[in-house]
């Protein structure tokens, strides 16, 4: 695959630097200025392309300073004191569903996943994904984690066609590591 993508972008290339040097050749056949020519050329060509890749990866580094992170709004310690004996009853039932928002992932009778996506700017690959873990009986968000990403489609795994869309993504892993502990602290039914 890997090499498909670099004889695409060599092909791409040289029709490229084709249609530049063809500017050239009719900004001087017809008495006009061939670096502006050559320039809006080569603008034009790169801009088919890369249109995108300078906003993408704008938004996603504003995304990733200003929404990603992890926020514990109530610890489990506190939630236990507040719910005392409830912990050690949760029987785990995982399930997943879609919803009109996003997702619903059951963990047990009182905790959930809600997870929100959403795309900032509509014609941007960039992703944010917010994460709430949720008290199911009191409808209390305990925890929230916010990612951000960029990419289109499996590329976001590094492969495929755009893969300078990529960006590192802004992950919050604590809303995973509190599953864990909830999963710890449940009792063993």
């Amino acid at each position: 695959m890997g090499l498909v993508v670099f004889m695409a972008i060599g092909v791409y290339l040289l029709i490229s630097l084709a249609v530049v040097a063809w500017a050239v050749v009719y900004a001087q056949e017809h008495g006009k200025r061939a670096w502006l020519w050559a320039s809006a050329a080569a603008f034009v060509m790169y801009n088919l392309v890369f249109w995108d890749w300078i906003p993408t990866v704008v938004v996603h580094k504003y995304y990733c300073e200003k929404e990603a992170g992890f926020w514990i709004y109530k610890t489990l310690d506190q939630w236990k004191v507040e719910n005392p004996g409830v912990m050690e009853e949760l029987v785990a039932q995982r399930s997943v569903q879609s919803t009109s928002y996003g997702d619903l992932q059951t963990l047990d009778e009182r905790f959930a996943i809600e997870t929100h996506r959403r795309k900032p700017i509509p014609f941007l690959p960039t992703n944010i994904s917010e994460r709430l873990l949720v008290d199911r009986k009191t409808g209390e968000v305990v925890a929230k984690g916010v990612d951000v990403g960029s990419g289109v489609g499996y590329m976001a795994t590094g492969g495929g066609f755009k893969f300078w869309l990529n960006q590192k993504p802004c992950i919050a892993q604590g809303i995973w590591k509190l599953t864990a502990e909830i999963q710890n602290m449940r009792g063993t039914k």
